[in-house]
């Protein structure tokens, strides 16, 4: 039943947003108390089982601003224009995301950084790996021949001497972190240089091929192949 009520709620809340973006002239919010006053009578017991907080966000339409930052810059892979942002802060997440970038991809273009940003995230997003970006990072650190990111066993320590290089991968981690469209890697969770060829790369799927780095899809696990 719970089931049923958000299927029926997010097929209102996108109603009201194409009524709303076909410039009807109606209050967004008039239209959804109207619809959600029907689709919470349906369905009063299974509401008091919802938290308040997740209630809230599912009865809750994005104003127009909220819904811009979704949308897609033409220039967002344009090294000028990540020069021209502010820098970016974050917490322990954000500076993972960032490390990783710069030890691994601070060489390549703004293209490629996000390329290899999206994989790490795609990882983050799979329940094959590790749930939060430092631990995947940082999966199999200490571990011979276990860690998969190679700066993190490389027995050099991780020293930032290009603050520029720092400050670009710093803003890409925070625009990735924040939402920015995974679509170059077509949900890549390993990459590796042209200058190595694991065995792996021999049964994953190629998905893309950016500046130095070749990205690929592991297979997905079914009942007949374990």
């Amino acid at each position: 039943m719970l089931h049923s009520f958000v299927t029926k709620m997010t097929k209102t809340a996108a109603a009201v947003l194409c009524f709303v973006s076909a410039g009807t002239f109606v209050s967004a919010q008039d239209l959804t108390s109207v619809r959600l006053s029907s689709l919470l009578g349906e369905f009063s017991t299974e509401v008091q089982e919802i938290p308040s907080v997740q209630l809230a966000f599912l009865t809750t339409i994005p104003s127009p601003a909220d819904r811009d930052i979704q949308t897609v810059p033409r220039d967002l892979y344009d090294r000028e224009k990540i020069a021209a942002m502010p820098e970016a802060t974050g917490g322990s997440q954000w500076e993972c995301l960032a490390e990783a970038l710069y030890f691994e991809a601070r060489g390549e273009s703004v293209r490629g950084m996000f390329a290899v940003g999206e994989v790490i995230l795609n990882r983050v997003d799979s329940a094959r790996f590790p749930d939060t970006v430092c631990d995947v990072v940082n999966q199999g650190t200490g571990r011979r021949y276990a860690c998969q990111f190679t700066y993190t066993c490389d027995g050099h320590a991780e020293v930032i001497s290009e603050p520029r290089a720092w400050e670009r991968v710093g803003k890409i981690a925070r625009l990735l972190i924040d939402g920015a469209p995974r679509e170059l890697t077509n949900g890549a969770t390993h990459y590796h240089t042209r200058a190595v060829n694991p065995s792996w790369a021999r049964v994953f799927t190629r998905t893309a091929a950016i500046d130095s780095h070749l990205f690929y899809r592991q297979p997905v696990r079914t009942a007949s192949n374990g």
